[in-house]
């Protein structure tokens, strides 16, 4: 039985089964409560199978542990950064790491790959030559 029919009773009336040959169905007072009965065992399933669901998911997370093993060899280099009155700060750049040409229909672009200040090296950007 789909869902739809298992909530309401009856069969969809979506274009989709139009070509069907459905009675109407008179409701009366004890088929609305025989619905509503049927809605409530359906949710009582549906939030059963959740529960499990979520259950399973709390004993698999519950399994993994994290520990931090201090190593001496690696400090943080503590970097002051000034800050003008805005709490911004100028970026200029520190070094160039690298350079390519960068070949489109129209001509050459000339890449450069820049180290910027206050950034590590894996933050360096390529920026075009003319900027």
């Amino acid at each position: 039985m789909v869902p739809f029919e298992a909530l309401y009773g009856r069969k969809c009336m979506s274009p989709v089964c139009w070509d069907d040959n459905i009675d109407a169905v008179v409701l009366g007072p004890q088929m609305v409560q025989d619905m509503v009965e049927q809605v409530h065992f359906i949710r009582q399933k549906m939030k059963a199978a959740q529960d499990r669901q979520k259950g399973d998911a709390d004993l698999h997370h519950m399994d993994i542990e994290f520990e931090y093993v201090s190593d001496p060899s690696y400090v943080l280099e503590v970097v002051n950064i000034e800050l003008d009155e805005a709490l911004t700060y100028a970026e200029e750049p520190k070094e160039i790491l690298d350079r390519k040409v960068h070949k489109t229909r129209n001509g050459e672009t000339i890449l450069l790959k820049v180290l910027w200040s206050n950034h590590n090296v894996e933050e360096a950007t390529w920026e075009p030559e003319r900027q």
